[in-house]
């Protein structure tokens, strides 16, 4: 199993937050950078997989100000030496994909080739439908949404996902699609220089385009997609070779996704499927909870419930909620809760991937590396070698 640092970057503490418009404080975004960059470090030293940051924007309350992964993943790439940097993730629909192409190949350069890839279809509109103008008729579309703006937003999604893997493994893109067209029209290019060292161009009209550098590692970097919790969206990453990350759901949803994604990738149950989780260790199950209560459940509870995530946690019969201790749906208390709470979830699901929550900001620097450095030392050893019941 592999072990992935995850961040919404929050700027600023329960109390910061609570007196309004913090994100305008740049003296605390500093603050942020310097103290991920201590646990990325941390990390680092430790064998820790990865790291990832979300994309989002406008985020004046504090929460996730993280609007260019791909520059953060650079940030820590430059401070580290071995630990991989991505994305959970890059929202397609509100990007032109042939940048996305680029960006990702030169973070993979960069980096050494340590890049992974993440994409997200986008589901707060107060951002989405900004950034996503150019792509008429796109819109944020929320988890459990079935409508015409989520198909809207999932075909953008899918159509530049086509475009990025094609501009990432052919010498020479072009597409006609219903969102991008590449080239777009009868664009004229009579360079000498193109003729005699470069392509794509037939009778002086561009015809196709290469997308240059080309990553690092071959065919591409590792593809995830956060944070798919539909049959429809498990299917599709199936198909894709795309590592799925699933929220905290239902432990039946859990199993039954996992199941799907085994079926349509002739894979072993659990193979190509990860986990998020919120990690808390302390010294007591009490001091743990009380950090989770500014941290987790505060972050939770004002900022993501509206959304709708928490639907997930419901039984599909019953509509009664899942607990979330008992059912290893997050890893919050001492050494020892924590590995009985992560040997609970292994046992009856057989995942790739943990995406370990860090709630930076929210919970204070130094509990957050000790969590990081116990959950590595002394819980993962513990669990390694459990198989699924």
């Amino acid at each position: 199993m592999k072990i992935s640092l995850f961040y919404l970057p929050s700027v600023g503490s329960k109390s910061e937050i609570e007196k309004g418009k913090v994100g305008l404080q740049g003296h605390l975004y500093d603050q942020m950078l310097r103290e991920i960059t201590a646990q990325a470090q941390l990390g680092d030293q430790l064998g820790y997989d990865s790291i990832s940051f979300t994309e989002h924007h406008f985020h004046v309350e504090g929460f996730e100000v993280s609007n260019n992964p791909v520059l953060l993943d650079l940030y820590i790439a430059m401070q580290t030496k071995r630990i991989r940097v991505g994305q959970l993730g890059i929202v397609l629909p509100s990007q032109n994909p042939l940048r996305v192409a680029e960006d990702i190949a030169m973070l993979d350069h960069m980096s050494g080739g340590r890049a992974n890839a993440g994409f997200a279809r986008g589901y707060q509109r107060r951002w989405v439908d900004i950034m996503a103008q150019q792509t008429h008729g796109i819109h944020g579309a929320l988890p459990h949404q079935h409508d015409e703006i989520d198909n809207a937003n999932r075909a953008a999604f899918e159509e530049n996902f086509r475009i990025i893997k094609q501009a990432w493994t052919e010498d020479f893109s072009s597409y006609q699609g219903k969102y991008w067209r590449v080239p777009p029209g009868e664009t004229p290019w009579t360079l000498d220089a193109t003729a005699k060292w470069g392509g794509g161009i037939e009778n002086g009209i561009v015809r196709a385009v290469a997308v240059v550098p080309k990553p690092v590692q071959k065919p591409h970097p590792p593809i995830f997609q956060p944070f798919a919790s539909s049959e429809r969206s498990i299917r599709w990453c199936a198909q894709e070779g795309v590592t799925a990350i699933l929220p905290p759901l239902h432990p039946t949803l859990e199993h039954q996704l996992c199941e799907v994604y085994a079926e349509v990738s002739g894979k072993p149950l659990g193979e190509g499927v990860g986990v998020l989780r919120d990690i808390v260790i302390a010294d007591t199950d009490e001091e743990a909870h009380q950090i989770w209560k500014e941290s987790g459940y505060f972050c939770g509870s004002e900022w993501f419930e509206p959304f709708g995530f928490s639907k997930g946690l419901a039984d599909p019969k019953t509509g009664v909620p899942a607990d979330i201790w008992s059912n290893g749906l997050g890893f919050v208390g001492t050494v020892d809760t924590v590995t009985r709470q992560v040997e609970h979830m292994m046992k009856r699901l057989p995942i790739s991937w943990i995406f370990a929550w860090m709630y930076n900001g929210l919970m204070p620097h130094d509990r957050l590396m000790k969590t990081i450095e116990l959950f590595w030392t002394k819980v993962m050893p513990r669990v390694s070698n459990i198989k699924p019941a």
